[in-house]
């Protein structure tokens, strides 16, 4: 099978384009000829005022990204599309030429970016569903929600409501991929035929192999540092677990704030590790009693460090609301917390730590359950369906 992946990535590498990479080399791996078309948002950086003025209109429809996948698509002729991101520079013109051609589409749905102009229902430390149901995100507009700007928040909208109207959404794409149901759910209230989405799990490649059942006894966040990330409730619930040592993975907005409080002794055992590469994340996932996920709200459209954790046969102690609450499994898999209570998140990493013969039962469940579902042989049997229905979608539409 010839795929042709499309995805425009963003200036700070993220969740999104290792999801990309690692769907691009499961299909290599199995044999299958794969096409990328690969653009990012760095390319604006160097813009000068005209080039920033034109920036909206492109987002709307990008002209080159247009041209460029026409002559691809006609020199490539792939069996299927996989389109994996549009925003900014690639825009929503590229399911345009896909259609054109009569390519079979498939859409991963990343983010809530066609609900939310932000992508992360959340504003002021808060979760924000204020556009939730708008046929025009114009509360995000008011409220400046993508990057505190209200012409860019207004830009983020207009190509969701202008591809609305064009029917992009609901013609041009066969079969849209979802990662949870939560979010399923959430993209059929914005108006997507339920009938072309289809919930399809990230998986982790290759097999980390399960931990030794001695752990090194700390508690582990893997994580960007931002606000809808929880990282606020876990330092506030470590203030009260000074026994308790904490190595947090990532970077991000609240590094300056957690390296202060750090230095000024205002929390428990707590150590700021920076961003790791991929092989030292799971050395320390290993090494961990837990791993813990404390986002907020509707932030997280599936939670990759979670499966990880899984592969490593660790417990995930999560918030208990949205995508969290569905792939952690209270007292299966892991416990669940009240989200963004740092009192509950507290008396759950306790109870945990005391009870290190039911914390490993978990942790042999949490293998058991990535063996079963998170698996590359897993997922490819999975997007291989995604593709032959999406297929038959295209043809039945012919």
């Amino acid at each position: 099978m010839k795929v042709l992946i499309i995805h425009n990535e963003y200036r700070i590498p993220g969740g999104e384009d290792v999801v990309a990479d690692r769907e691009a080399e499961l299909l290599r791996s199995r044999g299958h000829h794969v096409t990328r078309y690969t653009r990012s948002n760095a390319e604006h950086d160097d813009d000068g005022l005209l080039g920033r003025a034109v920036t909206p209109i492109q987002a709307v429809w990008s002209r080159r990204a247009h041209a460029e996948l026409t002559e691809l698509l006609r020199a490539d002729r792939p069996d299927v599309v996989h389109v994996h991101n549009t925003h900014l520079v690639i825009s929503p013109a590229a399911l345009h030429a896909c259609d054109a051609a009569g390519v079979p589409v498939v859409q991963s749905l990343h983010n809530p970016r066609l609900i939310c102009p932000a992508a992360t229902f959340f504003r002021n430390d808060e979760v924000c569903t204020d556009c939730l149901g708008k046929r025009f995100a114009y509360p995000g507009i008011v409220h400046a929600c993508y990057r505190g700007s209200r012409l860019q928040t207004a830009m983020a909208a207009a190509v969701s409501s202008i591809h609305r109207g064009l029917k992009t959404w609901r013609d041009r794409v066969d079969l849209y991929v979802t990662f949870t149901d939560f979010y399923r759910d959430l993209f059929v209230g914005f108006g997507l035929p339920a009938e072309k989405i289809v919930v399809k799990p990230h998986f982790v490649a290759p097999d980390p192999g399960a931990a030794a059942a001695v752990d090194d006894g700390y508690v582990l966040f893997v994580g960007r540092l931002q606000p809808e990330k929880g990282v606020e409730t876990l330092l506030e619930a470590w203030r009260t677990l000074p026994d308790v040592p904490l190595k947090v993975c990532g970077t991000g907005p609240l590094d300056g704030s957690l390296t202060a409080a750090i230095a000024a002794g205002r929390l428990g055992d707590v150590e700021l590790l920076g961003q790791q590469d991929r092989a030292e994340v799971f050395r320390l996932i290993k090494g961990a009693r837990l791993v813990v996920w404390p986002s907020l709200g509707y932030s997280e459209t599936f939670g990759l460090v979670a499966i990880e954790a899984y592969a490593c046969g660790r417990p995930v102690i999560a918030s208990r609301v949205g995508v969290m609450a569905e792939i952690v499994e209270d007292g299966v898999t892991g416990l669940h917390f009240a989200a963004g209570d740092p009192v509950d998140l507290a008396a759950k990493v306790r109870w945990a730590v005391d009870h290190p013969a039911e914390l490993q039962r978990m942790g042999s469940t949490a293998r058991e359950r990535f063996e079963q579902r998170y698996t590359a042989d897993a997922n490819y049997g999975m997007l291989m369906d995604v593709y032959e229905r999406a297929g038959h979608s295209r043809r039945a539409t012919a």
